[in-house]
C-alpha cells in the first residue's frame, strides 16, 4: 500500500541548518511538532535496515545524485558499491509542501515515532524515469516482473532523499529471540569464536536439498557456522507467510548434526532483482558479519516473463556477485541446484549428477498438490515436521476462504449473476457468503472517490482489503465491480490471495448489449457528454487476459450462468461435492 501522509502546514518546521542532537531530542519529546509520514510496510523494512546499519554505508534515503549514480553505475556518488535505489516516495501534493532541510517525522501505522528525516532532495519520477529505473535495476520493463509492477503502479510520483536520525527500531511482536541487528550478530559470532561464517539467503521453506547445500558450503569453505538468514520482510506475492517459514526453519535446525548453525531473521523487502539483488544481499550479509555468502542458480529471480522466458540467465546473479566479491570483502560461494539420485540415495549438484540417471524431482506445484490433498511427500524430499507445518499452511481448498471477482462493463450482468450465485452458494455450503456490489461500495466505503484511474485503484484496494479479511475467516466474498484496469485487478488478486483462494470471472457481454440493458440511462448520458469518465464510452475497459471463468450473458440464462460457475468452483476444489 502507498504511504499515508498527514501534514499540517501550521506545524511545519524548516530548520535553516543541519539537525543537531539537541534538535532530535526536542522532536523525540514532542517539544517541536513535525509533519508526519506513516510508512508503508516496504518503507518500514527499508528504514529498519537503514537504522540498524544493515544497509551500510547508507545513512538515509538516497539523494538525487546518489540515485542516478546507483541506476547508472551500481554505485553511490562517492564511488561506493551499492546496487539498489532506496528512496522514500510521496505523492505530488505532499512533495509540494516540502523543501530542502525540512524535518519530517517517520512513523509506523500505530503512530510510533521511529526516526526524523531531514529532506535533502525532492524530485519527480516521470514515467520515462521509471522505465529507465526498471530496465537498470530489473533488466526489464515487463510488468509481469513484481518489482517492475510495484514501480509502475505502487510507487508515487516523487522521490525524497535525505539523512535519517533514528529514535527507535520498528517493533516486532513475534520471534523476538531470533531477531538481531548486524552489531548483535557480529558480537555473537565474536563471543562464540566463529571467524568464518557462511550466510544462506532464503524466502522459501527449506527442504533436504537446501540443508544438504548449506552443509556442503560449510565443508567447502571451512566455515565455523552456517548463518540461516531468511527474509521475513516482504517477498514475492504468493510466497508462504514468514511465520510458517520460520517454524519450518526451527525444525530444520534439528537436522544439522555435524555443522554448527545459527538462525537469524532479516527484515528485508526483496525486489526480486536477480543479479543486482545478489550483490545487494551479499553486502547486507557482509554487514551482518558473514565472511562467505551462498549464491544459488537464479538467485532472487521472479520466474518467467510475459513471453514464458526466464527473466535472468540462471548464472547471471552468481557471475555479477563474483565480479564484485573482492570489493565487497565477502567470498561468494556459487552453487548448482541440488538433485537427488534414487539409485544412490544421495544428493548431487546438477553438474555432478550421474549421466545414466534421471534426477528425482518434485515441482512446487506438485508439492502444493500433495500437501493440499493429504498425499505423501517422499522422505528424500523433505522432513516430516516441515511437511506438517506446510499442511497447516496449505489446507484443502474447501477449507480456504474464497474471493470471486466479477468484472465487466456496466450493465454486463455482474450484479445479477453475483446475486444468483450468492443464493446458490448458501445452499451448497455452510460458510458465510458476502456480496460486495460496486454501487453499494461507492455509497458506503468510497463515497468521496471519483472515477479517475487513481481513485478507481483506491476503490478496488478497499474492496480487496474487506474481502481479504473475510477470507481469513473462511468466508466467501462475491465482488461485482467494473474494475476496468488490469493493473488494479492484479493488485486485487495479489491482496486477496494472501489469505484465501481467488477466482476472476470476466462477464464479457458485448457493449451493444450492455447499452440496450442500461436501466439507468448512463450510457445514453455518457454518449451525450452528460456523464464523464464512463467505462465503455469515454473511459477504456482492459479485458482480462486469463480469467478463470468467462461468460457472455447475452447468450446464456442466469440459471445456466450460475450453474456453470458453481460447476467450475467445485472442479477447482473450493466446494466439496456431496457424495
Amino acid at each position: 500500500m502507498d504511504s499515508l501522509i498527514n501534514l499540517n502546514a501550521d506545524d511545519t518546521i524548516r530548520p535553516p541548518r543541519l539537525l543537531s542532537p539537541h534538535d532530535i531530542e526536542q522532536y523525540r519529546h514532542a517539544a517541536c511538532p513535525l509533519p508526519s509520514i506513516t510508512l508503508s510496510q516496504r518503507h518500514l523494512c527499508d528504514l529498519e535496515l537503514i537504522l540498524n546499519k544493515g544497509f551500510s554505508p547508507l545513512n538515509g534515503y538516497l539523494n538525487q545524485l546518489d540515485y542516478h549514480s546507483v541506476i547508472d553505475h551500481m554505485r553511490l556518488a562517492d564511488g561506493a558499491l551499492w546496487p539498489m535505489p532506496i528512496m522514500l516516495d510521496v505523492s505530488r501534493s505532499v512533495a509540494s509542501t516540502l523543501q530542502c532541510r525540512d524535518a519530517i517525522a517517520l512513523r509506523d501505522k500505530e503512530g510510533l515515532l521511529l526516526a526524523i528525516m531531514q529532506v535533502g532532495d525532492i524530485w519527480e519520477v516521470t514515467e520515462a524515469q521509471k522505465a529507465k529505473e526498471a530496465q537498470a535495476v530489473f533488466g526489464t520493463t515487463d510488468p509481469v516482473h513484481p518489482g517492475v509492477f510495484h514501480l509502475y503502479h505502487e510507487v508515487q510520483a516523487y522521490y525524497v532523499g535525505g539523512e535519517v536520525f533514528g529514535l527507535s527500531l520498528p517493533h516486532h511482536y513475534n520471534f523476538t529471540s531470533l531477531r538481531h541487528t548486524p552489531a548483535q550478530l557480529r558480537s555473537i559470532f565474536e563471543e562464540r569464536g566463529w571467524k568464518k561464517i557462511v550466510g544462506f539467503q532464503t524466502r522459501n521453506p527449506m527442504h533436504r536439498a537446501h540443508q544438504e547445500l548449506t552443509v556442503r558450503a560449510a565443508e567447502i569453505t571451512g566455515a565455523d557456522v552456517i548463518l540461516l538468514h531468511p527474509v521475513v520482510g516482504m517477498t514475492k506475492s504468493g510466497d508462504i507467510e514468514y511465520e510458517t517459514r520460520v517454524r519450518c526453519y526451527q525444525h530444520i535446525l534439528k537436522t544439522y548434526t555435524s555443522s554448527p548453525v545459527f538462525l537469524s531473521l532479516l527484515p528485508l523487502a526483496m525486489r526480486m532483482a536477480g543479479p543486482r539483488e545478489a550483490v545487494w544481499h551479499a553486502l547486507i550479509r557482509k554487514n551482518n558479519g558473514c565472511t562467505h555468502f551462498i549464491v544459488g542458480r537464479d538467485h532472487a529471480g521472479p520466474g518467467k516473463d510475459s513471453q514464458g522466458n526466464d527473466f535472468y540467465h540462471p548464472c547471471a546473479a552468481q557471475e555479477l556477485a563474483l565480479a564484485h566479491q573482492k570489493e565487497m570483502g565477502i567470498t561468494i560461494v556459487p552453487f548448482q541446484e541440488m538433485v537427488f539420485s534414487e539409485k544412490q540415495l544421495r544428493y548431487f549438484t546438477l553438474d555432478e549428477f550421474p549421466l545414466d540417471e534421471v534426477p528425482a524431482s518434485i515441482s512446487g506445484t506438485e508439492l502444493r498438490h500433495c500437501i493440499r490433498e493429504g498425499l505423501d511427500v517422499p522422505a528424500w524430499f523433505s522432513y516430516p515436521d516441515v511437511i506438517q507445518e506446510l499442511r497447516c499452511a496449505y489446507p484443502p481448498k474447501h477449507d480456504l476462504g474464497l474471493t470471486i471477482l466479477l468484472t465487466g462493463l456496466p450493465s454486463s450482468g455482474k450484479t445479477t449473476i453475483a446475486q444468483g450465485l450468492a443464493i446458490k452458494l448458501r445452499e451448497l455450503t455452510q460458510r458465510q457468503v458476502t456480496l460486495l456490489d460496486g454501487d453499494e461500495i461507492r455509497t458506503h466505503l468510497a463515497s468521496e472517490l471519483g472515477f479517475s484511474r487513481e481513485d478507481r485503484e483506491t476503490n478496488i484496494k478497499r474492496v480487496a482489503f474487506v474481502a481479504k479479511e473475510i477470507a481469513k475467516h473462511k468466508g466467501i466474498t462475491l465482488c461485482a465491480l467494473v474494475a476496468p484496469f488490469s493493473s488494479a485487478r492484479t493488485i486485487f488478486r495479489e491482496m486477496v490471495s494472501e489469505t484465501g483462494g481467488f477466482i476472476e470471472i470476466y462477464v464479457s457481454t458485448p457493449l451493444s448489449v450492455c447499452e440496450m440493458r442500461d436501466r439507468k440511462g448512463l450510457y445514453k448520458k455518457a454518449r451525450a457528454g452528460l456523464v464523464s469518465q464512463f467505462t465503455g464510452t469515454s473511459d477504456p475497459y482492459e479485458k482480462p487476459l486469463n480469467p478463470e471463468i468467462s461468460l457472455d450473458t447475452s447468450n446464456i440464462s442466469l440459471e445456466a450462468a450460475v450453474h456453470e460457475i458453481v460447476t467450475q468452483i467445485m472442479d477447482l476444489g473450493y466446494i466439496q461435492q456431496k457424495k
